[in-house]
């Protein structure tokens, strides 16, 4: 689905006096589309400052990014997915509900943040991946934003053994068409979960000098 013109955003995200040391780099704004769309782009992206609480802003300085080239797919991962398929785009809502259920450790989705991410999907931007079982049940998936070059992923979850896994895998193996050199996958943050598929740290610096080529790449042929 073509990604649809949003409207102007009317915030201010300069980097000027973006702190060289701290994640967070501003608090306010609003989730409208056109914010988090020119919020991405200059290398930003949403989290309430608590449940429910006024919107932050954060720019890791230490930034967890997967060059495609370098996901990191085991033998037994490999054999894992095979036992799963993997849809686009087919429960964007559900995905984001499962992502969000605050039973998780960590858990920091909320109603506002839903309900934005479920517009900005309805316009084409944010696209969620599903894996499921053979009968059909969703297993596990991802959701994030897609702007050009770069998938900008928010938030993972699984209800079965390797199925996140197998989202990122089926998300990796989507944008790996003949422009997947210049493609970037962000995960905000690095994990030990991450770090094993070939997630790497760049210092913000590297992302924000490269995010521009990164944006200019044509999106994948599913999203266009």
């Amino acid at each position: 689905m073509t990604p649809k013109p949003l409207p102007l955003n009317r915030w201010d995200f300069g980097r000027d006096d973006w702190p060289v040391d701290d994640d967070f780099v501003g608090v306010g704004a609003d989730l409208e589309p056109g914010t988090l769309v020119a919020a991405y782009a200059a290398g930003m992206f949403p989290m309430p400052v608590e449940p429910g609480g006024p919107i932050g802003w954060w720019s890791p300085v230490r930034r967890g990014v997967l060059e495609l080239s370098k996901l990191r797919v085991t033998r037994s991962l490999r054999k894992s997915t095979r036992h799963f398929a993997v849809t686009i785009d087919t429960a964007f809502d559900e995905v984001v509900a499962a992502c969000a259920d605050p039973v998780r450790e960590g858990a920091w989705i909320d109603g506002q943040i839903a309900d934005a991410y479920g517009r900005l999907h309805r316009l084409g931007w944010a696209h969620s991946i599903e894996v499921r079982t053979a009968g059909g049940a969703l297993a596990g998936g991802l959701y994030g934003v897609a702007i050009g070059g770069l998938f900008a992923g928010e938030s993972m979850f699984h209800r079965e053994r390797d199925a996140s896994k197998a989202a990122l895998v089926g998300l990796v193996e989507m944008l790996s068409d003949e422009h997947a050199d210049q493609r970037l996958v962000d995960t905000q943050w690095l994990t030990p979960h991450l770090a094993s598929l070939g997630v790497e740290e760049w210092p913000r610096e590297k992302y924000l000098e490269a995010l521009p080529q990164v944006l200019e790449t044509p999106l994948p042929g599913p999203w266009r």
